[in-house]
């Protein structure tokens, strides 16, 4: 996908540094099979010798391609078609390639031979095109030709964000923790899958409220990765940090909204290593711990090799659930079971333009009218209250916007929130005097009169307490009511998945976590109620 993001590259590359050296590299290539006639070729990328992270691969095998395509007789084999067939034989698009290896995947493209070769800086400014064509059928080098060329583009470290270590991962005590890191791929062919995550977040944390271990409900955290998406920068991997570890999941919905895709790599690898290193994992080995990605390309793309990922991960008893969006055969060709596998946790694939599956439940309207009733038993508290009632509006405006989906969103919104153990509402404490009230957090007596709302600070001691103890009564009504119509929702929605179910060809986002975690989690000795 970055072929026409590299054009602009390719362009003022040969500007810089003449479209010469690499016309004749062509040309000196072509000398050597001149008597051949009629040729298809299959171009690799050319990796630096000792497998350095750039863009220099790519550059040089994009500029060859152009060179040969003007040669008469020569056939260019499409560079999606090879990225396919190197999924296929689990190969690192820009790792090095023997010429074994070369005469396998020109048989599988229908290559009469394969352009391959290797990249070496000679000087901090210059570098070296070492290039061969080697035969399909008998691994013989047809032709060989060395060039050497001004150096335009950028190297890019394996960079990875690391948590302060001054800053350690919250600590429950005895309390059920979950984690579960979202990866998701923001490539320009993925939008259906964004918008699934967008509509059944709340869907897929309400699995995971309802279970309970040792008696207790668990404590939630997400976190939430983009990667693929050219608009982040190679240096980074085309990777982004979109949300830490956070137990306020209105913030993670606002953020899936904000999410925007844009053509690029897809590595799979490196977003992997970057979340196992850059998130506050929890040390204890009874947490349930889990990273679901999401993607359609080739599991191998990008520098990082997906298995020392996935060792990564297995020492910190992360789960890693590879989500292929296509089907099924090609995701496992593409290596996503072998990425699920390398950490113990669950393949599926899904259909990622499926229109998000809405059964308009009778009780959907009557809770969506209880979350903002909800809502709004909230009273502003710090300087955090303002921003985060924001938030929460700019939420429910998106939801609202999308229609019945929308609504359903808001119901299993609300229905989290009614259920959501006490970690929520001492989440929710630190801008919100109810809930500081609430969980415990904070004394009624050590509630700063200054934090409050200009409306309660005017009040008399006993006018305020007055006014939030109505407040609180009032949430616990309203949460016992979404409690008793969710409970009536499930039974139905239980039923008409049933029925989706049995005609679906693919899954959706929801169903492919939720069957996950309902599997990993019981390991780690939850139980769910049915």
């Amino acid at each position: 996908m970055r072929v026409l993001n590299f054009i602009g590259c390719m362009l003022m590359a040969g500007m810089a540094w003449g479209a010469q050296p690499v016309d004749k590299l062509a040309d000196q290539l072509a000398n050597g099979i001149k008597d051949r006639g009629a040729i298809k070729l299959a171009v690799l990328e050319f990796p630096y010798v000792g497998g350095r992270a750039s863009e220099g691969p790519m550059v040089v095998q994009e500029r060859l391609i152009t060179a040969l395509s003007k040669i008469k007789g020569v056939t260019l084999i499409e560079r999606g078609q090879l990225k396919k067939v190197m999924g296929e034989l689990n190969l690192q698009a820009s790792g090095a390639i023997d010429d074994t290896t070369a005469k396998q995947l020109g048989k599988l493209l229908g290559a009469d031979a394969v352009v391959t070769g290797t990249l070496n800086d000679i000087k901090e400014k210059k570098s070296e095109i070492n290039a061969r064509i080697v035969e399909t059928e008998t691994g013989k080098i047809l032709s060989a030709a060395a060039v050497q060329l001004e150096k335009t583009w950028k190297d890019a470290a394996v960079v990875t964000t690391v948590p302060d270590p001054k800053d350690p991962p919250k600590d429950f005590g005895n309390k059920p923790l979950v984690q579960v890191a979202v990866l998701l791929d923001t490539s320009n062919s993925m939008d259906g899958l964004i918008n699934q995550a967008r509509m059944q977040i709340w869907k897929i944390v309400n699995e995971l409220v309802t279970a309970e271990k040792s008696g207790s409900a668990p404590a939630i955290e997400v976190a939430v990765y983009e990667y693929g998406n050219s608009a982040l920068g190679s240096q980074g991997g085309y990777i982004r940090q979109v949300l830490p570890f956070t137990r306020d999941l209105d913030k993670v919905s606002q953020e899936l909204f904000a999410l925007k895709t844009n053509g690029g790599d897809e590595y799979s690898g490196w977003v992997i290593k970057d979340a196992v290193a850059g998130l506050k994992w929890s040390p204890k080995e009874d947490v349930y711990k889990a990273i679901f990605i999401a993607g359609n390309e080739p599991f191998t793309q990008g520098p990082v090799d997906f298995h020392q990922a996935a060792a990564a991960a297995k020492v910190k008893g992360i789960f890693v659930n590879t989500i292929f969006c296509g089907s099924r055969q090609q995701g496992m060709a593409e290596q996503w079971l072998a990425g699920a596998q390398a950490a113990d946790g669950d393949y599926t694939n899904i259909d990622q333009e499926a229109a998000v599956y809405t059964a308009a439940a009778p009780q959907d309207n009557k809770i969506s009218e209880l979350s903002a009733r909800l809502d709004g038993t909230s009273v502003g508290y710090g300087r955090h209250a303002e921003a985060k009632f924001a938030a929460r509006g700019s939420m429910a405006a998106n939801y609202a916007g999308a229609g019945a989906g929308g609504t359903a969103a808001m119901a299993d919104r609300a229905a989290y929130k009614a259920a959501a153990p006490s970690a929520l509402a001492a989440e929710e404490a630190e801008w919100d005097a109810v809930s500081a009230l609430e969980s415990g957090t904070v004394k009624r007596e050590e509630l700063k009169k200054d934090q409050l709302p200009a409306n309660l600070q005017k009040m008399s001691d006993k006018e305020r307490n007055a006014f939030l103890d109505k407040q609180l009564a009032d949430r616990k009504k309203i949460k016992d009511e979404i409690n008793a119509l969710q409970a009536q929702r499930k039974v139905y929605l239980a039923a008409e998945e049933k029925k989706r179910a049995a005609g679906a060809k693919a899954g959706t986002l929801d169903r492919a976590v939720i069957d996950t975690i309902r599997k990993q989690a019981t390991k780690r000795g939850y139980k769910f109620t049915k």
